[in-house]
């Protein structure tokens, strides 16, 4: 099983003060707020039909990530160049075929390149949909089999060095084989340094020196660089003829689940989102003064370089951004999301997430498709709302537990 502890808030009483930054989480202390509407166009006039929102407002939203939160990212290389050095291996005593890539990133190869690993049902008479999980592990940690690749991490001077050998954290491969499904699964380290010095070292830096331009306040942060690698590996999953293309989710927890939300908005051939514990940048609003904020979130001391820097300028005047969580879960739309979250992460404001789903809800309405269809919580472990626009909070914190997996496997055979 899989089991995320991805910060130190999963097992302690949430933190009061962060950053030098006072937390807080009393409901009665939110105070109002009002929220950009999705469906009003920059020049005022409203949406009132799937093809404006495509080819206006969606535009609209998406450039406005760019410039405040995110950050722009370059185009994809033409040539896609991997190297396929599993070809297909029978594994999980037959019932799986273990593939392995090397994608390159950049021209130079000796740094800039992600493996991907993946598994696919053995006894699949037509492609298989596909899981592809962003995971904070190398893929020998994530996968209990000998026959994967060990992975690289970054040293301190920039230099890819073997990962270290972990037991925690292992993904059950078998339960997504029986469900007709394929797991893909990445380290999100290949693409990009998870730290402020590792603007130095990862694909960031190459396309720095490549353009010889200075950092503006508009550049990519990690999560748009991380992004973009998940783009690089949708490149390849498109040519492999045992995989359906029109098929695949992408999932990712806390800082991946903000990667995999935005991943999906800026490329549409992601079928599927399942976000989980995304929080503060990610699903929940932040125009809500609960848990994590913007301030918290782009301290100089914490996250800053995972965002465009003009992300940092809106820490205390929040309520001055044009856009807020609801209006990246609405770039997904009318593609199924799943917005999975604990009910003790108060860090990451789990009723903030939820709201965020309702305050979508009307950009998927005009697909057709349903959102939570209340603007009621359930409590944790009630029944999942696993509808387009989905939304399932388990008991517990920051983490996605074992049975987490199960509940986004039903998701995908209702919505695939």
């Amino acid at each position: 099983m899989l089991l995320f502890a991805c910060t130190a808030f999963s097992q302690k009483a949430p933190p009061d003060t962060v950053a030098g930054i006072p937390v807080n989480y009393d409901e009665d202390k939110v105070g109002t707020y009002t929220l950009p509407n999705p469906l009003t166009l920059v020049d005022g006039k409203k949406v009132k039909d799937s093809r404006t929102w495509i080819n206006k407002r969606r535009p609209e939203i998406l450039a406005l990530y760019e410039q405040y939160q995110f950050g722009k990212t370059p185009a994809l290389p033409q040539k896609l160049k991997v190297e396929v050095f599993d070809h297909g291996t029978p594994t999980f005593n037959g019932k799986a075929i273990r593939k392995q890539v090397r994608i390159y990133l950049a021209e130079d190869t000796s740094i800039h390149k992600m493996d991907l690993l993946i598994y696919l049902p053995a006894d699949a008479a037509k492609p298989s949909p596909l899981l592809l999980n962003v995971s904070f592990s190398a893929n020998s940690n994530v996968a209990n089999d000998p026959g994967v690749r060990p992975g690289l991490i970054w040293s301190k001077e920039g230099k890819r060095i073997p990962a270290p050998a972990r037991e925690f954290g292992k993904l059950n491969i078998e339960q997504f084989i029986s469900a007709g499904i394929g797991i893909a699964t990445v380290c999100y380290t290949d693409i990009e340094p998870d730290s402020k010095e590792g603007t130095q070292f990862g694909i960031r830096a190459y396309y720095a020196k490549l353009s010889n331009s200075k950092p503006a306040p508009d550049d990519w942060g990690a999560i748009s660089a991380w992004s973009w690698g998940l783009s690089k590996a949708m490149d390849y999953l498109e040519t492999d003829k045992k995989i359906d293309a029109k098929k695949i989710a992408l999932t990712g927890a806390s800082r991946l689940g903000k990667t995999a939300l935005w991943t999906g908005a800026r490329d549409t051939r992601f079928a599927m989102i399942i976000a989980s514990i995304s929080g503060e940048g990610g699903a929940a609003l932040s125009r809500r003064n609960f848990g994590e904020t913007v301030k918290h979130i782009t301290d100089t001391s914490r996250y800053y370089y995972q965002f465009a820097p003009n992300y940092h300028n809106y820490g205390d005047r929040v309520s001055d951004l044009p856009i807020d969580g609801h209006m990246l879960i609405s770039l997904i739309a009318p593609r199924p999301l799943l917005l999975q979250t604990g009910d003790t992460d108060l860090w990451s404001d789990p009723k903030g997430e939820f709201l965020a789903a309702v305050a979508a809800e009307p950009v998927y309405k005009l697909f057709g498709k349903d959102g939570p269809r209340t603007s009621v919580m359930s409590a944790a472990g009630g029944s999942s709302m696993l509808n387009t626009l989905g939304y399932f909070m388990h008991k517990g914190g920051h983490t996605v537990l074992p049975s987490d997996w199960e509940v986004f496997i039903r998701y995908m055979k209702k919505h695939f």
